[in-house]
């Protein structure tokens, strides 16, 4: 099945742009869909303020109540796209949403730097295909604008080609793999 994307709009990107509701994002669209009790065990906070974050969610389109997958009185939630997008400069004109993708941006990296710094913790104890497989480049290349816009799309393709690669013909060894791709031009450090 091919992958859902929403381009965030204003009011999408400042309702997202809370610590707990892009945990809850996050983790409805790593894991699948869950229960607010789950999500508050799972992220250490309480039913009630997961519960009121999620609608708040649901609210701007970016999770769903899945009606009739519980028990009782029991709800499920789901993310309603895998991906999320935006483009900063989309928001010119109003401050609050362009705080809100500036927010957004610097808890992507904290995220990614968290998610990294835990591989390198317990690498030791994986397999050493798993180790080799695993790993960081980087590259410096000159590029203009188009250029850069030409290999990140190229870049997705190639994401997008293995992913339904993995949807297909799994590998018997198959786990989630985190790819992060960020194209940002050198900003010379001030002494």
């Amino acid at each position: 099945m091919e992958p859902t994307q929403v381009t965030l709009d204003a009011k999408q990107i400042r309702v997202l742009a809370h610590p707990l509701r892009a945990r809850l994002l996050g983790r409805l669209r790593l894991d699948g869909p869950a229960t607010a009790t789950r999500l508050a065990e799972v992220l250490g906070t309480n039913t009630g303020a997961t519960s009121y974050h999620l609608r708040q969610l649901a609210d701007v389109g970016l999770v769903l109540d899945e009606e009739g997958a519980g028990k009782g009185r029991e709800r499920w939630w789901r993310a309603a796209h895998d991906y999320s997008s935006w483009r900063r400069d989309s928001f010119a004109g109003d401050p609050d949403a362009v705080a809100a993708a500036d927010w957004l941006d610097s808890n992507a990296l904290r995220f990614l730097v968290d998610r990294v710094e835990r591989w390198q913790r317990v690498r030791a104890d994986d397999s050493p295909e798993w180790r080799a497989a695993s790993g960081f480049s980087d590259y410096m290349i000159n590029l203009g604008t188009e250029q850069l816009n030409a290999l990140m799309d190229e870049l997705d393709a190639t994401v997008e080609r293995y992913r339904a690669l993995s949807e297909s013909a799994p590998a018997p060894d198959a786990r989630q793999v985190l790819i992060y791709l960020y194209g940002v031009p050198r900003v010379e450090e001030s002494s």
